[in-house]
């Protein structure tokens, strides 16, 4: 006799103005070492050569892409294990080696189409900020500088590189209506009933971060 298959719920609760205040929004910018990163810098001889990246976090930003809503990487550094995973997760739209990012920011939002009244941005120290202060929804990992958290609308529990960019992109999928959706068709992309028929079935690597 096969087992009950466990009924697959939404298990986040946020308070309402928070999803209020994150509604809406079409383009997350998001900085990287610290952020994406535990902010650790690897160097051997040749310069940079490693940096380490949540797998939940990379699965959030793919969430992200699903539900219509672009990440966008803005960052001070450049690097070959950077840009690899940038190309692993299909972000497009991203500014390496760039430290004055309000004008990179300026620039997407021109090429999308958008303002920053659809925009987000999560950042951990002053190059951020001009980000942060011109989006309608700013969000800190615990880790970010006190400047950083004085003016984000949302702190994060979680720490950059472990979980913090997941812990927004999950907010975010809350109050734009998404969760729920993306989190069903994990159960219906599962088999192959009639279902994942109907719903058509996703490519290899959907789920992979």
């Amino acid at each position: 006799m096969q087992a009950p298959v466990q009924a697959l719920v939404p298990a986040l609760n946020y308070p309402p103005e928070l999803l209020l205040q994150a509604q809406g929004i079409r383009v997350v910018f998001f900085d990287v070492d610290g952020v994406l990163t535990d902010g650790g810098l690897y160097f051997d001889a040749q310069g940079e050569a490693l940096k380490r990246f949540s797998v939940l976090d990379g699965q959030g930003l793919k969430l992200l892409q699903q539900a219509g809503i672009t990440p966008v990487v803005i960052t001070g550094r450049d690097s070959a294990p950077l840009r690899l995973r940038m190309k692993a997760l299909g972000i497009t739209h991203a500014r390496f080696g760039t430290e004055d990012k309000r004008p990179a920011a300026e620039e997407i939002l021109a090429e999308l189409g958008l303002d920053w009244s659809q925009a987000a941005a999560m950042g951990d120290d002053w190059p951020d900020l001009p980000v942060m202060q011109r989006v309608a929804f700013a969000c800190a990992p615990a880790n970010a500088h006190a400047q950083n958290k004085a003016i984000a609308h949302h702190i994060t529990p979680e720490r950059g590189g472990e979980g913090a960019a997941r812990a927004l992109c999950d907010l975010l999928l809350v109050a734009g209506g998404h969760y729920a959706r993306l989190l069903a068709q994990v159960g219906v992309n599962a088999h192959k009933g009639p279902s994942a028929c109907r719903h058509g079935r996703p490519r290899a690597g959907r789920w992979t971060a």
